[in-house]
């Protein structure tokens, strides 16, 4: 099993900047790739940023320039830095990982998600 802990979500005025964190646990094996999706209230759940254990980055469009993601392999753990933020970035934005557990098959996990407010 694979347990993922979303944090850093809040409240935050417009132009304002949050980091919201994902911890990877359990008994992993491998860690491929993670992410970050978002939903709104009303809407489907859209991708945010993605990226690979290799590094490689992937932004859907809205979000060039304006959130970064990272990873740090040793801790199991993808950050997404978000700048300039704007009321439409408003939503529970959830962690996925595609990772493996010890004997398991490769197998994509979600976290519970974190709220993101962004509101004056």
């Amino acid at each position: 099993q694979v347990q993922l802990v979303e944090s850093g979500g809040g409240l935050v005025q417009p132009g304002g900047s949050l980091r919201l964190s994902c911890a990877a646990s359990g008994n992993i094996f491998v860690i491929y790739a993670m992410g970050w999706y978002r939903q709104a209230p009303g809407k489907q759940r859209e991708l945010v940023a993605a990226i690979t254990g290799a590094g490689t980055p992937t932004y859907a469009n809205s979000m060039k320039g304006r959130f970064t993601i990272s990873i740090d392999n040793a801790k199991n753990t993808t950050y997404l830095q978000m700048n300039s933020l704007k009321p439409e970035d408003s939503a529970v934005y959830y962690c996925n990982a595609d990772a493996a557990s010890v004997g398991g098959s490769l197998l994509i996990w979600w976290g519970q998600g974190t709220q993101v407010t962004v509101s004056s």
